[in-house]
């Protein structure tokens, strides 16, 4: 259920994902930026350096529109992280992390950002795939998505296609959830909640798409993905 990334690539990505999501939790809408991973979710730092909504994705988070319609995805509240595991899991003490319960609506094309999960028993993701209750080979091309577009299992054991920035396509059967709304527990590999636009792919996957382990895009890179 967790984010959960691969042993292979932990030294590699762990830093920055985690200082990533560090920096996420205190950047909402209007305050001051550097570049797009400074801003909370879905929102991008736009002009004058401020978090703004994204218009590629057609956010509405700052608009102020009140309730109804837009397809925006509102952070639903913070998690506070505990000091059973620190920075070797990412989640700091009494550091607020945001939780989501939406992800973007999607399309045929829709934008998202692809993590290695290692999918084994004894690996670094914790507990079984939700979709089927089993460990997974990562030799299978199999993923798990924010809790949003996991959708309450309704994608379960079904295939999405995805597309790298290389033009290259592969599908990829949904067996698990990168839960959005809990993290910084046993569960969930003492890491964060999961980002609310992610796909964590397998290594398979990673492979299909023309993207080996030495890669300096493996491990965190910029998709699309839709419904096969």
């Amino acid at each position: 259920m967790a984010l959960r990334i691969g042993s292979i690539v932990r030294v590699l990505i762990v830093f920055s994902i985690c200082s990533r999501d560090l920096l996420v939790e205190c950047r909402g809408c209007g305050q001051s930026c550097s570049t797009n991973d400074d801003c909370d979710g879905q929102l991008y730092c736009g002009a004058g350096r401020t978090c703004q909504d994204d218009p590629d994705l057609g956010t509405h988070i700052c608009a102020g529109s009140g309730g109804g319609g837009g397809g925006g995805c509102q952070q639903s509240g913070p998690l506070k992280g505990n000091s059973a595991h620190q920075s070797d899991e990412c989640c700091k003490a009494n550091t607020n992390y945001p939780i989501y319960r939406c992800s973007p609506p999607v399309s045929q094309s829709t934008k998202a950002i692809l993590t290695v999960n290692d999918f084994q028993a004894g690996g670094d993701g914790g507990d079984p795939s939700e979709c089927d209750e089993k460990f997974h080979s990562n030799t299978e091309r199999i993923v798990a998505l924010s809790t949003g577009w996991y959708s309450g299992g309704s994608r379960c054991l079904k295939f999405i296609s995805i597309t790298a920035p290389n033009g290259r396509s592969t599908t990829a059967k949904v067996v698990d959830e990168c839960d959005s709304t809990m993290g910084c527990d046993k569960p969930h590999a003492w890491q964060p909640p999961c980002r609310n636009n992610i796909v964590d792919g397998s290594d398979a996957v990673w492979k299909a798409l023309g993207i080996s382990s030495s890669d300096p895009l493996y491990g965190q890179m910029s998709i699309t993905w839709r419904d096969a």
